[in-house]
């Protein structure tokens, strides 16, 4: 059975990984802030038609994870690295795809969606140039996989904050015009991240050549093409592929809703957003250590462990957001002047943030319990569980957002609906499903 100063261990690298990575969402939106509502709200748009994409190469690199993990347990080690091989290969023609696709109709994708067309162009202007990214952010997730299945995270921590760092500066730079950089707005903010994500890529092969044995974890040798041994990780892979994709489409939906409210509504949706996915920060560290956990747990024979481990890491993350929450619902304005320094937005803004506090408590341990079920390797189950949420979320913000056309603040309640049912329906699972003899 882990104890708290293991989980602790492997969690707050990810943690501070994630904080990092999170820098670039909170600076793009700061800085774009204080540039106008259009690029606020078109780099809303447009980072989520990225991230919808990119969920499919992190549901991937989840599910790969689940079986470096497992193999890890086992004591597998050099099964390890053919997982990684494969999957980078897997992963680079998936990017290629996806640029190809976004390049030819994401142009009508998004003409079907955006209702202003200051919006519209704004977004196409940052997704012109957002899209060379997948090839970078594609393989990353790959390297996070490897190292989060064998419990060496802190490299995480580092990684991300190279890449913040450089974000940060290059956004400054490209935005506004700083360091002899012409003034470049959305398209800056877009060329910057993509500029981190390769920074990325090249710390995380560096390290890897330097600080991994790489003979042990069977990386030493590139491999050819394994269909068997791809199958196997798409077995696993593409559930949680699906899932991720769908989880983030429903978030587009959200804001599709919200963008025909008006671009004053979709720049505090935007602003709260981000507020809302710092918050997630600690949940989603303490998630991604439960799926691990488990697995490497289940790997190595102690199935018995499951439960016991799943409770005490989802009482950390409830202790843990009760004082996040405490913070941002006693400080919304000054957290939100971080954003904008127009205060009619600020205060228009502050009903959604204390509804996103009240769903952040059952998100806090929501979470846990459903990246353990993906843990146990059963990612066809966490996948139907999130289809039958996702579909209630969806209905919901629909009706409030499209057809009731109700504030920012109400629609935002969708998440609390969202979490109170995940958190339900994975209850129900653990206690009535035959979760425990799933072989990868």
């Amino acid at each position: 059975m882990y104890t708290n100063k293991q989980v602790w261990s492997v969690s707050y690298p990810i943690l501070l990984s994630l904080l990092a990575q999170n820098i670039i969402n909170v600076t793009d939106t700061a800085f774009l802030g204080h540039v106008s509502e259009v690029a606020l709200g078109a780099s809303a748009m447009g980072g989520l038609f990225y991230i919808c994409i990119f969920t499919i190469a992190f549901g991937f690199s989840t599910g790969s994870q689940i079986v470096i993990a497992r193999r890890n347990g086992e004591g597998r080690y050099s099964d390890v690295g053919p997982v990684m091989i494969q999957g980078v290969m897997f992963l680079l023609v998936m990017a290629l795809l996806m640029f190809t696709f976004t390049k030819t109709f994401g142009g009508s994708i998004m003409r079907l969606l955006v209702s202003s067309e200051d919006i519209y162009r704004g977004t196409m202007e940052f997704l012109d140039w957002r899209i060379y990214g997948f090839f970078f952010s594609f393989l990353s997730v790959m390297f996070r996989a490897l190292y989060i299945g064998i419990t060496r995270t802190k490299v995480l921590t580092i990684n991300a904050i190279v890449m913040a760092l450089t974000n940060v500066v290059l956004a400054y730079a490209f935005i506004f015009g700083k360091f002899g950089m012409p003034v470049m707005g959305i398209k800056g903010a877009a060329i910057a991240s993509v500029i981190a994500e390769a920074s990325s890529i090249l710390f995380f092969i560096i390290y890897s050549y330097i600080t991994v044995d790489l003979k042990k974890y069977g990386l030493n040798r590139l491999r050819s093409f394994d269909l068997a041994l791809l199958t196997r990780i798409l077995s696993i892979s593409c559930f949680t592929m699906l899932q991720y994709f769908l989880s983030m489409v429903t978030w587009f939906i959200f804001f599709i809703a919200v963008e025909r409210l008006g671009q004053r509504e979709l720049a505090i949706a935007n602003i709260v957003r981000s507020i809302y996915v710092v918050l997630l920060i600690p949940v989603s560290a303490l998630s991604t250590t439960t799926n691990s956990l488990v697995s490497n747990a289940i790997g190595a024979g102690g199935i018995q462990y499951v439960i016991p481990l799943i409770k005490k890491i989802a009482r950390f993350s409830l202790f843990i957001m009760l004082f996040f929450v405490a913070f941002t619902a006693l400080f919304p304005q000054f957290l939100l002047s971080i954003y904008t320094n127009e205060t009619a937005l600020i205060v228009e803004s502050v009903p959604a943030v204390y509804v996103i506090c009240g769903a952040m408590l059952i998100a806090s341990v929501a979470n846990v319990i459903f990246s353990g079920i993906s843990g146990t390797g059963n990612t066809q189950a966490a996948l139907l569980l999130e289809l039958f949420t996702i579909s209630f979320y969806a209905a919901y913000i629909i009706f409030v957002g499209m057809w009731l056309k109700a504030s920012v603040a109400v629609c935002f309640t969708t998440e609390i609906l969202y979490y109170a049912l995940l958190l339900v329906t994975c209850y129900i699972y653990f206690k009535k499903a035959k979760w425990q003899n799933k072989k990868i």
